[in-house]
């Protein structure tokens, strides 16, 4: 048991610190994955594991496979929108237009706001940022503000004060109705509070960074993908018309997200393609490339993603995960606080929120109903709480954003990052917990 929390521990450390020293995911996730198992006595090879016993080629590729048959679909049309959006100059004419009417000192805000509505309208996280990043490229561009900075800009306006706020149509949000009985809006007077609070804080504090930066003399240094070497007179579409697109995504999400789950961002995404076309087909430049670029650009995102979920899919299998889930869904004291913490621990482990509360749910849940507790208020904790140690720089999320869509470097991006995912909705659920100790 000893050499498996070694090995639990160790692999997690070692993927964080393989992949902050640029290692490629596809090789530094099996290698922890590895190590784990060799630790935990896992067998490897499926050939030599006894009936009913797990094996390390058998949980990864479960695990690697398994995300990429239920998200291929998603990831290949957000890819290709987002590119598309990019060539048709649809994003460059929605950035010019807001710069013109609130100021490139507002290009942050811009971004947040691109991001938080549509991933409130229900747009899967992996792919909001795949849409937004080329508007927020361009604005980038424009403010001279340093394009390190981006992925901080798209994951506070997805994974913070949206993606587990009441009424979110996101997973998390979901994910605790099904065990504790509750609605998409439980405990919302607190959940409006708390989500107040990560998007002011977590915005004076991105545009601290920012600000600090740009005085020590960084400015915008464009990437020879960014594909950002245009004439200044390109003919551009209509902003009125540029927006469309995103309108079409968030509508088409709303319209279909109820009877068609997940699958509905399939329509919505398509959607906002064929729109980008109506409206800017004689504007594109590459329409050919768009689509090829968007389709490869895909690929390494999906296989990045889900080669830290097969990673998950390993660890799950190991005794020492079993009985840190077992210790962690027992904690003594408030049922609020053990949730959180249970929940937390849990996402940083598998890199992955959604993945942390279906640990543990099933385990804690019964358990704190019959205890008592007020299920909208466990419901609205564990939410917020999963969104926390679940952007470790492991994480797939954070991964994608950074390497496949930024293509930055984890050292030059992700503190900004993950002092946004991490620590603001750590305070975030301590805010939630109190107020709902205060009575709301």
């Amino acid at each position: 048991m000893v050499l498996g929390f070694i090995g639990l521990l160790g692999s997690l450390a070692l993927m964080i610190y393989l992949t902050m020293r640029g290692v490629n995911l596809l090789i530094a996730a099996p290698f922890a994955a590895f190590i784990a198992a060799i630790l935990s006595g896992i067998t490897i090879f499926p050939q030599l594991a006894a009936e009913g016993d797990p094996d390390f080629i058998t949980s990864y590729m479960g695990g690697f496979t398994g995300f990429i048959s239920s998200w291929w679909l998603m990831f290949l049309a957000g890819a290709i929108f987002g590119k598309v959006m990019e060539d048709s100059g649809a994003a460059d004419s929605v950035s010019k237009w807001i710069i013109e009417k609130i100021g490139a000192k507002h290009a942050i805000l811009a971004v947040v706001v691109a991001c938080a509505v549509l991933t409130y309208g229900g747009v899967s996280l992996f792919i909001v940022a795949f849409s937004v990043f080329p508007m927020a490229l361009a604005l980038f561009k424009e403010a001279n503000l340093p394009r390190r900075f981006i992925p901080a800009a798209l994951a506070l306006g997805s994974v913070t004060f949206t993606m587990t706020s009441a009424g979110s149509p996101e997973i998390q949000n979901w994910i605790p109705i099904q065990h504790l009985g509750t609605t998409p809006y439980a405990g919302w007077q607190v959940s409006l509070i708390v989500a107040i609070f990560m998007a002011v804080a977590g915005y004076f504090w991105l545009k601290w960074m920012v600000n600090r930066a740009v005085t020590k003399g960084e400015k915008f240094v464009a990437k020879e993908t960014d594909n950002l070497d245009k004439a200044e007179n390109r003919p551009l579409p209509s902003p009125l018309l540029s927006v469309l697109p995103l309108i079409v995504v968030l509508g088409f999400s709303f319209i279909f997200h109820e009877r068609l789950g997940t699958s509905a961002l399939i329509i919505a995404l398509l959607g906002g393609i064929i729109m980008t076309y109506l409206i800017s087909f004689k504007y594109m430049q590459n329409r050919d490339k768009a689509i090829a670029e968007g389709a490869l650009g895909a690929v390494i995102a999906i296989a990045n993603t889900a080669a830290v979920v097969g990673y998950g899919g390993v660890v799950k299998k190991t005794e020492a995960f079993l009985t840190t889930v077992d210790y962690m869904t027992n904690i003594p004291g408030s049922p609020l606080i053990g949730g959180a913490i249970a929940v937390a621990v849990l996402a940083g482990l598998t890199g992955s929120s959604s993945g942390g509360q279906s640990i543990a749910l099933p385990l804690i849940a019964p358990h704190y109903l019959d205890m008592g507790v007020n299920p909208e208020q466990l419901h609205r904790v564990i939410a917020i709480a999963s969104g926390s140690l679940d952007t470790l720089p492991h994480s797939g999320y954070v991964v994608t954003t950074i390497t496949a869509i930024a293509q930055e470097s984890h050292k030059d991006a992700y503190p900004a990052m993950g002092a946004l995912t991490v620590i603001i909705p750590l305070l975030g659920t301590i805010l939630a917990i109190i107020l709902f100790s205060l009575g709301l």
